[in-house]
């Protein structure tokens, strides 16, 4: 977590910013987060261990990360958006379950070379990509909608949960 915390201070410091106690303390719950965490996740951590920050830091501070590029910011289309540690970790696409809110995590060499040939292909440039697949878990499989009408349904409105 160190190293972790390192990086982020670098980052900021980078910026013109400096790493106070409050970002700190924000920056340590989704470094050593399992799972993506929203930012009301991160305030009910905070509390929970009596130390709560303020509503607004919390925002600002996970968006500032997000623009440092320590963390990876995503939105599942559910109105709300979760955050995932960036540094220290190999990349990574998602499947999210629109019928649950599972968000599993996979590498598959064989999309990355895709995605660079087509990229060679069309004489492009990428910077960075996010891959997200949105579809039904194995749970929520035996109730998803038959035939081509899982494709059109829109993100049914429910709160981010994670395997």
């Amino acid at each position: 977590m160190d190293r972790a915390i390192d990086k982020v201070r670098d980052a900021l410091q980078a910026r013109g910013l400096r790493l106070t106690k409050p970002r700190r303390l924000v920056a340590e719950k989704v470094l050593s987060a399992r799972r993506h965490l929203a930012a009301d996740d991160v305030l009910e951590m905070l509390r929970r261990d009596g130390t709560p920050v303020a509503r607004a830091t919390v925002y600002r501070t996970l968006e500032m990360m997000k623009e440092c590029g320590t963390f990876d910011e995503h939105d599942f289309g559910r109105g709300r958006k979760v955050y995932e540690r960036a540094i220290g970790r190999p990349h990574h696409d998602h499947l999210y379950c629109i019928g649950c809110g599972a968000i599993i995590e996979f590498q598959e060499p064989e999309i990355e070379r895709l995605q660079d040939q087509v990229t060679r292909r069309y004489h492009f440039i990428a910077m960075y990509h996010s891959h997200k697949i949105f579809g039904y878990c194995r749970r929520c499989g035996p109730k998803a909608p038959s035939g081509d009408k899982a494709h059109d349904e829109p993100p049914r409105h429910q709160d981010t949960k994670n395997d």
